[in-house]
């Protein structure tokens, strides 16, 4: 098995701009540290349930059944969209509301929910992990192993993110600011949801 491969890759992945890198630095701007920190453990749980749930077979399951592929993306996209939805309703007062992510609980949440509801979160263990077993079967423990190293990757990169979109939540301090950047965070988050309704089963 080749894990420094494997974990290369991840982490070229990982850097590349996508929903949960948008969504955490947004959070972390507009809301705080704590609450970003919590999404990140959300994050977290979601990623290392979809990787246990496709070691299990349900990327297969997800290929043979593209109805349930479709009700995953569009469950996720109305997630995202009900999210936009508040965050940018909470711009119109003078100290804007947080109603989108009002607690570390529903950040923690909403973060699990994101990974869960992505179908392209099950594809990405299976068809990347294979490419790095030189012939081995993936099997439970090998599954695990790749799970928990892909994980790590991620959570680091995520947490990194976080600490970095904080550092403007000062900044944010001026009602005027904040109600600019809530609606900026507001179109991220339509962003992830067309993403989940653009994506294919490829």
């Amino acid at each position: 098995m080749d894990i420094l491969g494997f974990s290369l890759a991840v982490l070229l992945i990982e850097l590349t701009p996508g929903p949960n890198m948008a969504w955490l630095a947004g959070l972390a701007a507009t809301e705080g540290r704590r609450n970003g920190l919590a999404a990140v453990w959300g994050v977290a749980l979601g990623l290392t349930v979809n990787g246990i749930l496709a070691a299990l077979g349900l990327a297969v399951v997800l290929q043979a059944a593209p109805q349930l592929w479709t009700g995953m993306r569009f469950a996720g996209a109305a997630m995202m969209l009900w999210l936009a939805a508040e965050t940018w309703r909470g711009t119109g007062a003078v100290r804007p509301s947080i109603s989108a992510i009002a607690s570390p609980r529903r950040a923690f949440t909403t973060g699990t929910l994101i990974n869960l509801l992505n179908p392209k979160a099950y594809i990405f263990f299976v068809a990347i992990a294979p490419q790095f077993m030189a012939g081995e079967p993936l099997g439970p423990r090998n599954a695990l192993l790749l799970l928990s190293i892909s994980v790590t990757i991620a959570t680091a990169i995520h947490l990194a993110i976080v600490v970095a979109g904080s550092k403007a939540h000062g900044w944010l301090s001026s009602p005027v600011r904040t109600i600019v950047v809530r609606r900026i965070f507001a179109v991220i988050m339509l962003g992830v949801a067309v993403s989940f309704l653009a994506s294919d089963f490829r």
